[in-house]
């Protein structure tokens, strides 16, 4: 049975050589490339790249319903530009991914899904914050390595 490998990506640089990496270093296992969109998240995480901006700094309560059902569209969106650009990378290696669009809080979404899909491993990039920056911001790929059950490999 093949190993199961889930790769979160936000679309960056980091997160493409953890695609590669795991393209590459596990030819043989089933690859699913994980996209989380924070809605309510305070502060950047790794994963805001893509992330739209509240219309002028408006607090999540405080805005329409209009506005959470085109901020869910350009999520996806957003989220099928990331997966597009994985499944050529995929595609010159001549391997299939799955791709998963999930919507949370990145580290708890990354954990949940990896405990509930019977992943064998997560292969993902980490910016490697220090100091101010990273007390203030915090570290998805941190909180995933200390709180996995599965081997965590994090790509610099």
């Amino acid at each position: 049975m093949p190993m199961n490998i889930l790769v979160p990506t936000e679309g960056s640089p980091l997160s493409t050589k953890a695609l590669e990496m795991a393209l590459t270093d596990y030819s043989d296992a089933s690859i699913t490339v994980l996209h989380v969109m924070d809605p309510i998240g305070s502060g950047l995480t790794i994963f805001d790249v893509m992330r739209p901006k509240f219309r002028n700094g408006a607090p999540p309560g405080s805005v329409s319903p209009e506005y959470w059902r085109e901020w869910h569209d350009t999520a996806e969106e957003n989220a099928e530009t990331v997966f597009e650009s994985a499944r050529d990378l995929a595609a010159k290696q001549d391997t299939e991914i799955r791709t998963v669009l999930e919507f949370g809080k990145p580290a708890d979404v990354i954990l949940e899904y990896s405990d509930e899909h019977d992943v064998d491993r997560i292969v993902m990039g980490s910016h490697c914050r220090s100091g101010a920056e990273r007390f203030l911001l915090g570290s998805v790929a941190e909180t995933v390595v200390k709180r996995a059950a599965i081997p965590v490999m994090i790509v610099r």
